[in-house]
């Protein structure tokens, strides 16, 4: 006969392994993602790329689960890498020498190009105890060789086609400069865009580009039986998480690889790779 007590107890035991796998089991629990991305037109060539977002090196994102995402991606042999912002939460600790080496060693990979988030520094962090400026992500960018796009373009050359990548700011901190960024776009190629938030893609609707990669939403980070995502702080939930498209192109978010808070609930840490058709020249 199975009494109240034993009720108790069993209910008390499960609470605490659902506490245990939403705090320690999943946020470190890493998915390798693959993705194939339509082609608008007939292709005969494409790349590879591996898509890192949402670090946040802090104290409930371990150094092995940054180190396990970088080889876990490394491992897929892309042929570029980018990441979409949110390097930290609140700040760099003393150890961020070990920081750029783990991003350092994408560089050292493959050609290996960012934008900053919202964590990143700017109004959106200053105003929340963060950092005011960009400059501590910057140079810990600039120390791993990692080619950081601030709202501007660079032609990349690949052994299949030209690749245009267009970088831009922040959405949250007002730092997404569309002109600014677009203005030098060399003709011909693919182009792919980096931007931190989904939800800045009405401001760059007016502009040319194929694929836009983002980060930010941690895919919902909770994800709650017959309800969705707890959170999701985007305005348009249509891109909260994976490939969706948006006027006749396509928008990826990834669910990244850190989180805020330390819990993950049915949205597993992702390490994203995707393969993206090239444009002729």
């Amino acid at each position: 006969m199975i009494s109240r007590r034993n009720v108790l107890g069993l209910g008390l035991a499960a609470g605490a392994s659902g506490v245990a796998y939403a705090t320690v089991l999943e946020p470190r629990w890493l998915e390798v993602t693959h993705t194939a991305v339509p082609a608008s037109v007939a292709s005969p060539a494409s790349v590879r790329i591996l898509h890192l977002s949402d670090l946040h090196a802090s104290w409930c994102v371990p150094w092995s689960l940054i180190e396990g995402a970088v080889a876990a991606g490394l491992a897929q042999n892309p042929d570029i890498v980018c990441l979409t912002g949110d390097f930290v939460t609140q700040g760099l600790d003393s150890d961020t020498s070990r920081y750029s080496q783990v991003l350092r060693r994408l560089s050292a990979a493959k050609p290996t190009f960012a934008v900053l988030g919202n964590h990143d520094g700017g109004s959106w962090a200053g105003a929340r105890g963060g950092y005011p400026t960009h400059q501590a992500v910057t140079r810990l960018l600039e120390d791993a060789h990692v080619e950081l796009l601030h709202n501007r373009a660079l032609a990349v050359e690949l052994p299949q086609a030209r690749m245009n990548l267009i970088g831009v700011g922040d959405y949250w901190s007002d730092q997404v400069d569309a002109p600014r960024a677009f203005r030098a776009v060399a003709p011909g190629g693919s182009i792919l865009v980096l931007c931190h938030n989904p939800d800045a893609n009405e401001l760059l609707r007016p502009y040319p580009w194929q694929l836009m990669l983002c980060g930010h939403t941690h895919g919902g980070q909770v994800m709650i039986p017959f309800e969705g995502p707890r959170y999701a702080p985007v305005r348009d939930r249509r891109y909260v998480a994976g490939l969706n498209r948006f006027d006749g192109r396509h928008i990826y978010t990834t669910r990244g690889v850190g989180n805020v808070g330390g819990v993950r609930l049915g949205c597993r840490p992702e390490v994203t790779i995707l393969n993206l058709p090239l444009l002729s020249r």
